[in-house]
């Protein structure tokens, strides 16, 4: 009857609404992966590698599809690659042991916090951003990662020379990457346009392939700071709310 199948249909929003309190945390066992406690008693991030090399940094590794590709053509560079997913943490680990890389680990967590917790300033080579959340609905775009605030104190992570690396499958998002990037002075742009649907030797995600193969474009950004940049210490300012809430982060 009617009351029965509202009671059916209640249960169920009630249900995929309370997801992320009910699917399992996947135990990550893989020698790749850093945890929570390991990272809070590391004194810096060079200790989980054999071996001391420039460091770089994948915010949101997906699956491990980008990072697994790059790390194989640049072992003489460490990476970090993040994400705040579990499943996604899983995965990537699982891909980097497969591939028997050792100059890859994985953390899970959020950007900004891994900045201000556990890095030193200027001692990233190159910061990795492919595809992130786009939050394309306008009230929702002050969640977007990469907002000029972003790429202001990712300038004092970066070495002088340090690559900073934006791709989107987003229109909007990346036109609002490049415009915000060609106004910030510590940045030079290392491509004849602000935003190029190619970058040559750039490793392609599963993701993005797939979103190639309907003939649709990545548009990419791609600048470095500059080795005469003067960075004045930035007040860090970690996003609270729906970035850090780790109850609300589905765990898949």
């Amino acid at each position: 009857d009617r009351a029965c199948a509202n009671f059916l249909c209640q249960n169920k929003a009630f249900r995929k609404a309370n997801s992320h309190m009910t699917q399992r945390i996947i135990e990550i066992t893989s020698p790749s992966f850093i945890r929570e406690d390991q990272l809070k008693e590391a004194a810096t991030l060079d200790g989980f590698f054999e071996t001391v090399q420039p460091l770089a940094l994948e915010i949101g590794c997906g699956i491990g599809d980008f990072i697994t590709q790059l790390a194989a053509r640049h072992p003489d560079r460490n990476f970090i690659a993040i994400d705040i997913y579990n499943k996604g943490c899983y995965k990537t680990c699982k891909k980097v042991d497969l591939a028997g890389l050792k100059n890859v680990r994985v953390i899970r967590t959020e950007a900004r916090f891994l900045l201000a917790n556990h890095l030193r300033k200027e001692s990233l080579s190159a910061i990795y951003i492919n595809c992130p959340d786009p939050w394309p609905k306008k009230r929702h775009r002050s969640r977007r990662l990469v907002r000029e605030d972003f790429m202001k104190l990712a300038l004092l992570y970066l070495v002088p020379g340090g690559d900073f690396y934006f791709a989107s499958d987003f229109t909007d998002y990346a036109v609002d990457v490049a415009g915000a990037m060609g106004s910030i002075s510590g940045f030079s742009n290392c491509q004849s346009e602000p935003l190029t649907t190619s970058l040559p030797d750039y490793p392609l995600s599963k993701y993005m392939r797939k979103f190639l193969a309907q003939g649709l474009p990545i548009y990419f950004v791609h600048h470095r700071k500059r080795a005469d940049c003067s960075v004045t210490e930035l007040a860090l300012s970690i996003q609270q709310g729906f970035r850090m809430n780790w109850n609300m982060v589905e765990n898949g």
